[in-house]
């Protein structure tokens, strides 16, 4: 059987304009795995109130942080899939890659591949930590393509790798990299983006994962209780998010005059909530509390610990779909 992966994430604008992210806002916020309101309550908010004043600012905030090559989440994107593809080579396996609310799309992927002969795929999802609001709609996307196809390919999902040894090996050696050439003692903040609380009660295991990542990455870099702290970013809405938050607890490191290096382990590239809402709006914010010495450590990406870690998580896949 020949054999193919596929590597989602979540999207982006297809350039930093109030339109185009219009018209990216518009699936994502609409998808009711992400908004679980009833749609007659909150369509007339989203398209009369959100769309309109959001898309702005949020453009804006990409201006600041575009790449020659496009947004910074789908240039990272491609390269992950081209090393991957590298990396591969010698088991004959096609990589491409999707993105949930944005082009190109998952079901455009998997025809690709099945146009190629291709009967036996595995679709990798960039989230580690599992939560309905992410991966679940990959699941979404997969159901609809299935739901109308009638000659179907060996389909497997991984559903999450937050507690994977070489996911824990990566983040611990991303952040001994970071601290090379500081000597000082630094507090490690890893921060998470947020989900509601809600849903969480309702059963969504994200918490619990970003918990279980959080504390191996500690014990990995021999951390002591006090030497860490895990917290949530990028709440939307007026609802209450898993806590602490991020902001707040960037403004309490200020204020304490903390040496903090900042992680985000959920985000497997970097993106507008790595590079403007953490190194420039949570720098500022913890810079005006008091604070003097703040360092992000990026994302995964595409280093070579990163891309091993995806062609064993591949690798493993498919002994057990063979």
């Amino acid at each position: 059987m020949k054999q193919g992966v596929i590597l989602c994430n979540l999207g982006t604008p297809s350039a930093p304009t109030a339109k185009a992210v219009r018209q990216f806002l518009a699936p994502f916020l609409s998808d009711q795995r992400v908004v679980e309101l009833p749609r007659i309550l909150w369509y007339p908010i989203l398209y009369g109130i959100i769309l309109p004043i959001r898309s702005k600012r949020v453009a804006h905030a990409y201006q600041q942080i575009w790449w020659d090559g496009g947004s910074p989440l789908k240039v990272i994107t491609e390269r992950q899939c081209e090393k991957l593809k590298l990396a591969l080579t010698n088991t004959g396996t096609e990589v491409a890659y999707a993105l949930t609310y944005s082009e190109p799309v998952l079901s455009d992927a998997v025809d690709s591949m099945r146009s190629k002969g291709i009967d036996k795929i595995l679709v990798l999802p960039l989230y580690p930590q599992y939560s309905a609001t992410t991966t679940a709609s990959i699941y979404d996307q997969l159901a609809t393509y299935v739901k109308r196809k009638r000659n179907l390919p060996a389909i497997q999902i991984i559903r999450d790798y937050h507690n994977h040894p070489l996911y824990i090996d990566a983040l611990a050696r991303s952040v001994r990299e970071s601290r090379l050439d500081n000597a000082s003692q630094r507090h490690l903040l890893l921060s998470f983006h947020g989900i509601p609380a809600i849903n969480v009660t309702k059963g969504d295991p994200y918490q619990q994962h970003c918990e279980t990542t959080a504390q191996l990455l500690a014990d990995a870099l021999n951390l002591s209780s006090d030497q860490w702290t895990l917290s949530y970013q990028s709440r939307f809405g007026k609802q209450e998010w898993l806590q602490p938050y991020t902001s707040e607890t960037l403004k309490e490191f200020g204020a304490k005059k903390l040496a903090v290096d900042v992680i985000c382990p959920a985000f497997s590239a970097d993106c507008l909530e790595t590079l403007e809402e953490i190194s420039q709006e949570n720098r500022d914010i913890f810079i005006e509390a008091g604070g003097q010495d703040f360092n992000y450590i990026p994302c995964l990406n595409d280093s070579d610990e990163h891309i091993l870690l995806l062609r064993t998580l591949v690798e493993e896949s498919f002994l057990q779909i063979s």
